[in-house]
Parts: structure tokens; sequence; C-alpha cells
């Protein structure tokens, strides 16, 4: 039987051995990336290393809290292919993500693509309902069942979806090691922790416990604190990969909405209606800038500067049908020019 290969192992790499992670020079940075079909795609060529971890990863997670719930089966595979198919190769779900239904879509759609080799699953523990907190038996318990779920015999990247203060936290690491001593999984991320957390937790490895790897953390061009305080400082002085979620802020960031009258009523329009003011529209007329100067999607300029930040690995977003995917892989091939990153920094003042 030949051993088993991670998604770390597969990148092309450089006469040095180092692994390439730059898009085709020749390629113009505005650019869409072709697809060329069974993630042959120039995106397969760009990928970022995971924190200090041999993970190396699409700038861009495909989020899926959406799979089971507004997008079902068939428009969740859709979403999928059309990622992949663009050369992504990194998801983001959750144990609680439609009750595990999430994590299940995921898992039959790799079985038919054959692909999980090719693959970086990332999922988080702690907030379902049969499995809740992070006790050792709820750990245990809920990785096995999201195995089973996705059909692998590992965990690419375990998050801790939440900070739970009634488990001591070497109680917490020392299962997390078990788990990974076991194969179950590879990679620890740490979801929600603060600043003081994460320094506990670097202190614990130091004493032997494995080492957070990654922190999933809220953070956009509207919601710069506090990741842009203590948060970032820590991270960036543990070399942690950031993988910011609510990148686009509900969909506000894309453009879509511009006054009450875009809002549909449902529970997302109300989250994006707290945006509907001075600020939020200051921060849209920026974007609407520097998108019109770059010939991208409003929705891309907002990611690219994500991928601007310094720490920042992949930002985690979500879709609904399959063409909204290719606004946001485009924000990987869009580097934004020194002036426009001030432009958009000096709309969305912290």
């Amino acid at each position: 039987m030949s051993p088993r290969r991670f998604a770390s192992d597969l990148p092309d790499r450089g006469p040095s051995g180092t692994r390439q992670t730059q898009p085709d020079p020749s390629l113009h940075p505005s650019s869409p990336i072709p697809v060329m079909g069974d993630g042959a795609g120039l995106g397969a060529r760009i990928r970022r290393p995971l924190g200090e971890t041999d993970l190396t990863v699409f700038p861009l997670a495909l989020g899926t809290s959406t799979f089971g719930w507004t997008a079902q089966v068939d428009a969740s595979a859709a979403i999928l292919n059309r990622y992949f198919d663009f050369g992504g190769n990194f998801v983001d779900t959750a144990d609680s993500y439609s009750a595990g239904r999430s994590e299940h879509i995921i898992g039959q759609w790799m079985a038919r693509r054959k692909n999980r080799d090719s693959m970086v699953v990332a999922t988080k523990i702690g907030n379902h309902p049969d499995n809740p907190g992070l006790g050792p038996v709820a750990m245990v318990r809920a990785v096995e069942a999201s195995l089973e779920r996705l059909q692998t015999d590992h965990i690419d990247l375990l998050y801790f979806h939440l900070d739970d203060r009634t488990v001591p936290l070497e109680d917490t690491l020392g299962t997390a090691q078990w788990l990974i001593e076991s194969g179950k999984v590879r990679y620890l991320g740490a979801s929600n922790f603060s600043a003081e957390r994460l320094v506990e937790a670097r202190i614990l490895s130091a004493a032997g416990y494995p080492r957070v790897e990654a922190l999933e953390t809220h953070y956009s061009l509207l919601h710069r604190q506090p990741f842009e305080g203590d948060l970032g400082l820590v991270s960036r002085g543990q070399r942690l990969g950031v993988m910011p979620y609510f990148a686009l802020e509900n969909g506000f960031l894309t453009g879509k909405y511009r006054s009450r009258s875009d809002l549909d009523g449902s529970a997302r329009g109300a989250r994006v209606a707290r945006h509907l003011n001075r600020n939020g529209l200051r921060v849209l007329h920026a974007l609407d800038g520097v998108a019109a100067e770059q010939d991208a999607p409003v929705a891309s300029i907002a990611l690219a500067w994500l991928l601007a930040k310094p720490g920042v690995v992949a930002p985690v977003v979500s879709a609904s049908t399959a063409d909204q995917v290719d606004a946001l892989v485009r924000s990987t091939v869009i580097r934004l020019t020194r002036t426009q990153l001030l432009e958009l920094e000096r709309a969305a003042r912290v």
C-alpha cells in the first residue's frame, strides 16, 4: 500500500525546493483565473503556507456554513466544483453547521471526486448540541463524528470553535495531543480566542502540549478591531495563520446593498442593515473607486485588502450559488497599489 499523501505534498517546487506560492508572472495582476478543469486551473499554483505547518493552501477558504441550509446538496456540490476547478483546495466547515449536514455534503463530494488528498479540510468542534464544549469526552466523540461525516481518516486543521472556559486549557490541549498522536488530526486552530488565551496556549505548548497554528477571527474593512490591536500583535508574534471570517460582512461589502430598499427582510438583511450608515457607505464608495481602477468586482477588492494584511493567509467566504465563486477567487490575483490600500483604510477608519 502506498503511503498516504497529504495536500501539502502536492504543490510544485522550484529548483531550491521551496514551494511555489506565486501566480504566473505573465498574468496581469487583475486578470481572472482561467478554469481548466479537474483542479488544473492556474489557481492550483497559488498557495500560501499555513502558519508554521507543512500545509499550503489556496488564499481563499471556501466557507460552507450555507451547505445544507440555504444551499442544498446539488447547489453545494456546484459551488465546491467551481471552487476546486479554479484551483481551490481549502474548505472550512464545522460540526455544528446545519447540525453536521455541511460536513456530510463535503464528505460525499470528496468521495465522488476522489480528491481527498488534494484538499485541506478544516472543521470546528465545540458547538454541536450532541457534543458541546471542549471536554475530553465531547472532543473525542465530536472528532469521530466529523471523520465519519467527512468520509476521511484525518482532519487537516481542527479548530476549537469557542473558548470553553469551563474546561482547563491543559485538558483541552491534552485531548488534542491524543487526537494528533492517533493520526485523527494534523494541526490545531482556535476560533474566537482572545489574545490572552492565545498567549496561555503558547505557554502550554512550551511545556509539551500541541501548538495552536491558526486563528479564525472576525476581521474586515468594517471590523478592524480587535484584530488590529493586541490580537494581531499576538498572532504575528506567534506566526499564526490568520483566517478572517465575516470578511464581506454578510454580503454588504459586495456592494449589493446600497439602501434599505435593497434589504429582503431576512436574518441576513437585518445583519446587513447595521452597516447602512455614513461609515458603511463611505467604505463602499472607496471600494467602488478601487474596483473601477482594477476592473474587478467590489467583493474582490474587499478580499484583496484583507489578503494584503500581515499574517492573513485566507479569508473564509461562503457562496450561495456557483457563479458567486468567480468574484471571490478573483481576489487572489489582485495586487492593490499602496495608494489604493491607503484610500481604503482612510475610508474604513478604525
